[in-house]
Parts: structure tokens; sequence; C-alpha cells
């Protein structure tokens, strides 16, 4: 069943917004996804890991959490509600069990993505900034009468940036242990892009030093902390546990493979026909499923979102436009460039395979860990697939081992195949050359 139309009325697209709020207030289109906050409620973990493809919904998803569940007190000390935000939407028909968790709970709301610099000092100085602004937006705080002169004056230096190192380790942790303190209710912590630091950081080459703050900074706060009443964090790959999350036994992670959650993240083809009908352009259905469907996220068929958004907002303005590969710079490949750079001739001829439409077998690790990458080649075929390079076929287990059967999910993602990443093998390769072996120049530059 399509959704009905607003007298006609083609509400905006939004492109590049990432803000709940800012697009039901500017009344854009909007995917429903608030179901999301159902299923986290009907299931009890503490701290939940999902890992999707770039551009995928994932930030938007996090800022939907937080406009629901967030007890907004003003400096003023006014309450603030973001009820009206969901004025027609499916969670406020799930029933008063999920209802009595609106505006209920403190909210501490962190991205990591502005921690892609050059340096170490750059990328944990970037951190540092967004910690600040989080306390700086909890700071009506200070004028509570449950927090000490002591945690009063540790939180303006957080907001100043005068906290010490040690201090910043524990920064999260800190803040919610405040927030609890004043709002007498458990913080929820969601944490958006966690990888990007940690990607960034090995190819800069400040991979320790990054992982050891990225794990103190996480450890305190997620890690037997009576503040925390749960915790969702979002990025592109799964870091081993044993690198970021150590010792975190209350850790569910959610991946492409996952059954659970799985119509979250992405347009299902339900809300992919409900767009087209809104906006009149049905005709183009076989179009879009040619070039934007084809992942499988557990067992549920996605599209790309950003993809899709972008595509319709060219369609509505000329129908005769054509589809072009919206998805090919915004994802991080920096690393898969990386690995290409250690690869030999019979990855090169997989690839061709696989843009001719054929299929290959591999298994799979959902662990990364960033130093052991170049040790085999399958890691190539990893990234590949949890990046949305590739897609599930099928899968099947061997021994102890998971093979899926990968191909190329689309005639966008074939489309980068062809123009970028097979001409990163353009004199990369060298005769008799394996998979791992170390490259001693960069003919392209620094990625």
């Amino acid at each position: 069943m399509y959704l009905p139309k607003e007298n006609n009325y083609e509400k905006k697209l939004p492109i590049g917004i990432e803000d709940f709020k800012e697009i039901i207030e500017k009344d854009c289109y909007y995917v429903d996804k608030t179901l999301f906050i159902k299923e986290l409620l009907d299931n009890s973990s503490k701290v939940r890991l999902f890992t999707r493809p770039r551009r995928f919904g994932k930030t938007l998803a996090l800022s939907m959490l937080r406009y629901y569940f967030e007890k907004e007190i003003t400096v003023e000390g006014r309450a603030g509600y973001n009820s009206r935000l969901f004025r027609g939407l499916k969670i406020l028909d799930a029933g008063e069990s999920y209802l009595s968790h609106m505006g209920q709970y403190p909210v501490i709301s962190l991205s990591l993505k502005s921690a892609k610099q050059p340096s170490f000092e750059m990328a944990y100085a970037s951190i540092l900034d967004e910690l600040a602004l989080e306390f700086d937006r909890h700071k009506s705080v200070l004028y509570s009468d449950e927090l000490s002169e002591d945690e009063k004056a540790l939180f303006e230096r957080f907001i100043k940036r005068q906290a010490s190192e040690w201090e910043n380790f524990k920064a999260l942790k800190f803040l919610s242990k405040c927030l609890q303190k004043v709002y007498q209710k458990n913080a929820i912590i969601l944490l958006d892009e966690y990888d990007v630091p940690l990607e960034n950081a090995w190819f800069r080459g400040f991979y320790e030093q990054m992982t050891f703050f990225i794990r103190s900074l996480f450890e305190s706060a997620l890690k037997t902390n009576p503040s925390l009443e749960f915790a969702v964090i979002t990025g592109c790959l799964r870091i081993s546990k044993e690198s970021i999350f150590t010792g975190l036994n209350n850790l569910e992670i959610i991946s492409v493979l996952s059954s659970r959650y799985s119509e979250h993240f992405g347009f299902t083809v339900p809300e992919v026909g409900n767009m087209l009908h809104f906006y009149d352009i049905e005709e183009k259905k076989e179009e879009v499923k040619r070039w934007y469907d084809g992942y499988f996220f557990g067992n549920t068929e996605v599209y790309n979102p950003w993809s899709m958004i972008n595509y319709v907002n060219e369609a509505v303005s000329n129908i005769n436009s054509l589809p072009r590969p919206y998805w090919a710079n915004t994802s991080s490949n920096g690393i898969i460039r990386d690995m290409i750079e250690h690869a030999d001739n019979s990855i090169k001829l997989e690839l061709e395979n696989l843009i001719a439409g054929e299929c290959i077998e591999k298994p799979v690790h959902e662990d990364i860990t960033y130093e052991e990458i170049h040790e085999s080649e399958d890691n190539l075929w990893n990234f590949l697939f949890f990046t949305g390079y590739l897609k599930k076929v099928r899968e099947h287990m061997q021994a102890d081992t998971v093979y899926i059967t990968l191909a190329i999910p689309n005639a966008e993602v074939k489309n980068i195949y062809r123009n970028t990443i097979m001409k990163w093998f353009d004199g990369q390769i060298q005769p008799g050359k394996r998979y791992g072996e170390k490259r001693y120049y960069y003919p392209f530059g620094a990625v």
C-alpha cells in the first residue's frame, strides 16, 4: 500500500541533512525509521554496535534516537519537548510501553567523524573539540545543586578544553555521572562513526596512540558504568574486540549479516516504492533497481539511501535525467586503495570476473585488525563486503568458517569498479609480486 500524498505537495528531499529535527521542521521527505526505537527497547543489550556502509543512514538514525529519548533542560531551567517531531510517525502507534520512554533520559551524543586528520595531535584535538561542545550542550547542569563544586569545576574545564589528559580519558563517564545526578536517570550514550579516527590513524601512522585513547574513552564509559542506561555505537567496520572493546562483555554487534534491525538502515523495497509513487516517477522503478538496489542486510533487500535521494531529486526536476554513481565520492576507500597496492594478478582477475557479472566465494571474518590487513588477501574481500562494494548472494558453513558467495550489488558500484578501483591496478602490479609484499613507491600520491 502506498503512502497518501498531501495535495500533491512535493516535499523537499533532505540531501546532506543528517539532523532529524531539521528534516521534520523543514518538512522534508522522511522515510520513517522510528520503529528502530521499538526494536532497541524490545532488546536488553547494554551496548550495541551497528556496522553499515557509509551514507546508509547511521548518523540520521542516532539523531532520531537522541530527539526521541532526550529530556532537555534549558539554562533557564525549562524542559524542552520533542514529541511534536514524531507526530504521524510509526513509533507513536507502538503503544504506551514505548511512548513512556520519550523525553525521559539525558543523552550524550558524540560524533568522531571530524577526527580524520593528518596527525595524532590534530585528530586528538578534534575529538576534544567535540567533547567540549557536548559538555557545553549540557551546561545547564552547572546550575543544579546536585553537583559538587569540584564536579562543576571539572565540568567547566571540559567546556574550556582545560582538562588533563587523564581526565579526558574519563570524559564520557564523568559526563554521564553528572547527568545522572542532575536528572536522576541514567544516561544514554550515542557514538557515531567510531571507526573513522581508527582507520585514519592506521593510514596516517599513529594507530597505537589513537587506539589507546579511544579504548580508554570507551572502556570507562561503557564498561561497568553505573550511570549508563544503554549505548548505541555506529561505524562502517567492526574493529577487533581485542583492539577497542577489551573486556566489554555487554557488547552486541549487529553487522550487515545480522537479521535483527535489518530494515532500519537503507531503504527497503516498499519504502522505495512509496518514494517513487509520492514523486510521480514510478516509471523509474526498474532503473533505480538496476542502479541502487542489490544490498542485503540479513535477509532484507536494501537500496542505497544516499543515491536514491539524489536520484529522485534529479528525476523530479528532469524526468529524463540519467542515473549517476552518487555514492562514488562519499564512501571512504583509502584503506581499500592501500590494500590494492599490495594486490597481485589473481585479485585483479577475480575483480574482472566480478565486473563481468560472475560471483566469487570467500571466507568471512567480521573482526578487523588493521595491523593484520595485509596478512591475507581474504581481508581485502572482507573490506569490500562490509563497506558496501560487494553483496552477499548466499552463505554456508564449512567446518567452523562461514563462506559467502559475493557479487557486485548494482550498476552504480560496478561503475566504481570500472572507473576507480580497476584503474588503481594500472602500474601497480609487478610480475611475481605476492599479496602483502611491501611497495616502495606510490605513484598516485597520498590518499
